[in-house]
């Protein structure tokens, strides 16, 4: 399975049936008068989220869908049949963008949740429908409407609660695999993550949060180094980011130095979600000497001046984390608290996710105006091309 995030396709709803024009004509009954009936209406276009999908690989090469056209009218006032409507199922977390006017026209954030993007095309109406006490015999109809037309841009953005982040190798993809049932690939180079991974934490019994791991990031990476920002749009639905670093880096770099060049990337990519709260995990610990952990894990706090919480944990032993996912559980359960009770802070959270969303659309469009002008013949470039396995998993 290939893994696609963004794409772009064509709808076109079915146009409505013509009206008839018809008089009746019986045995006996010499001047029966108008019976032509109405056409039937086109189809609509819907998109449909289904939660068995987590990719939009089945719109990577089919990009034009049409709605069923309805069908004409015909005589004894019969009306025709209406088209039938097309639902075209994508994964939940889709966001429909429309690409002439750039206009949102939805977000698509619940299992089952419908939204239409083309109206289907209104029936035409039979002669009948023009008969009147001066018009006896009306040889008048008209004809069906053509239905909607739209050109859209489909993304998908993983539903998470909490997000990852770091350079390669600071042992994201291990921590998610030592707090939830999600296996991504681990391994001792850079970049194995090549695409989010997503697992189900739960602290508590019924009680539970969605975690995401997105490919790590190096210096220059808004300008594409690495795999560049293009999965940072995966973090802009999260409600907290978990900020982990290698507390014993294989080429002895300063773990406060390779913080900064990651708060950096952050801040020139979204400058929303860079004020989101960031909470400060110092991993492998068990990497460094015991009697040296506590001044160096000190060091680097001091250092960068960090004013939010620090956690201190070992990944691979599974060391603090646990303590790290109940006060996470915590912080996350009073933030729904406050937005079913506020709908003031529900609408501001709404709107902080729809900022950040429209600030990563527009800084990785940048960056693919940017790669397209350094060489238009390179296609092994485009943002569009998602050509990677996947593993996107919801695990308890």
């Amino acid at each position: 399975m290939k893994f696609v995030d963004e794409t772009s396709i064509h709808v076109q709803a079915g146009r409505g049936g013509n009206g008839c024009m018809s008089f009746r004509r019986e045995k006996f009954i010499a001047k029966g008068g108008p019976d032509g009936g109405d056409g039937g209406d086109g189809g609509s276009v819907y998109l449909e989220a289904d939660e068995n999908l987590n990719t939009l690989v089945d719109y990577r090469f089919q990009r034009g869908f049409q709605a069923q056209s309805g069908q004409g009218g015909s005589s004894r006032n019969c009306t025709g049949r209406g088209g039938e409507d097309l639902i075209l199922k994508v994964p939940v977390g889709t966001t429909i963008i429309d690409e002439d006017t750039q206009e949102v026209l939805g977000d698509i954030t619940e299992p089952g949740q419908r939204l239409m993007v083309a109206h289907g095309g209104y029936h035409g109406l039979g002669n009948t429908r023009f008969k009147s006490s001066i018009n006896r015999a009306p040889r008048q109809t008209s004809p069906g409407k053509d239905g909607e037309a739209r050109s859209l841009r489909l993304e998908l953005k993983v539903l998470a609660d909490v997000g990852l982040v770091g350079l390669p190798n600071a042992g994201k993809s291990t921590f998610i695999r030592a707090v939830s049932s999600a296996r991504p690939k681990v391994a001792d180079y850079p970049f194995t993550t090549l695409v989010p991974n997503l697992g189900v934490v739960a602290p508590h019994k019924y009680r539970s949060f969605v975690i995401a791991d997105v490919p790590g990031l190096v210096e220059g990476a808004a300008e594409g180094a690495g795999l560049g920002i293009r999965f940072l749009k995966h973090l802009t639905r999260t409600r907290l980011l978990l900020h982990l670093v290698d507390m014993s880096p294989p080429d002895g770099a300063n773990p406060a130095d390779n913080v900064s060049i990651i708060e950096d990337e952050l801040d020139r990519f979204s400058s929303t979600l860079w004020s989101r709260d960031r909470w400060l995990v110092l991993n492998k610990l068990d990497l460094l000497p015991e009697d040296e952990r506590e001044q160096r894990c000190a060091d680097v706090v001091e250092q960068l001046d960090w004013q939010g919480p620090v956690y201190r944990v070992c990944a691979l032993s599974g060391d603090g984390t646990q303590q790290l996912c109940h006060e996470i559980l915590e912080y996350l359960e009073a933030c729904w608290d406050e937005e079913r009770n506020n709908p003031e802070a529900a609408e501001r959270e709404f709107e902080l996710q729809r900022q950040m969303q429209q600030e990563a659309r527009d800084q990785i469009e940048s960056l693919h105006r940017r790669r397209k002008s350094d060489d238009d013949d390179d296609d092994d470039d485009d943002l569009d091309d998602d050509d990677y396995d996947v593993e996107v998993i919801y695990s308890p």
